[in-house]
């Protein structure tokens, strides 16, 4: 398998995006309005993402920064291409535009029972800060919220054992 590269979700990857939302999610994928809203506050408030490999989608992530504080919306690899280290490319990237929009904190909601998310987000640096009880619907499941002081972690020169800063690998053009 080639490297994914990484570059900047556009309204053509919705039907592709949408997709695996659905086979990932189920019944909590989001829906294409709510990923055209996102993609319309882009690059103002968003930054979103794409992994592709030989013209498919393989993964997504998105991040909303306002201010000094950043939230990841979401990250999703395709099942069969978990264990390739995707999650964690797509990860450093939004850390990466956060810190370029000079955010200090990183936010984020994982599902309670997502331990291989949990996982990843603690490699980085995340730490637990509290329970959104119900917060996925229409399951009902809780969420985990986690945060990452970006602000101490770009001062350290280090996070998760990575030098900083990340290394971009997206391609195409500016936003």
């Amino acid at each position: 398998m080639t490297r994914p590269v990484l570059r900047t979700m556009t309204r053509d990857d919705l039907d592709r995006v949408l997709e695996l939302e659905l086979a990932l999610f189920g019944e909590e994928a989001w829906s294409r309005q709510m990923l055209e809203g996102e993609l319309g506050q882009q690059p103002a408030s968003r930054f979103y993402l794409v992994a592709e490999d030989d013209g498919h989608i393989i993964g997504y992530a998105g991040l909303l920064a306002a201010a000094s504080q950043a939230d990841v919306l979401t990250i999703a690899v395709a099942t069969n291409h978990w264990g390739q280290g995707i999650g964690s490319s797509l990860l450093s990237e939004l850390l990466a535009e956060a810190s370029r929009r000079s955010c200090s904190e990183v936010f984020l909601e994982v599902r309670i029972d997502n331990v291989r998310a949990q996982r990843l987000y603690q490699r980085w640096g995340f730490t637990e800060i509290g329970v959104r009880r119900g917060y996925y619907q229409p399951s009902g499941a809780d969420a985990l919220v986690m945060r990452l002081d970006l602000a101490a972690a770009v001062g350290q020169r280090t996070l998760a054992g990575r030098l900083w800063p990340f290394a971009s690998r997206r391609d195409g053009g500016d936003r």
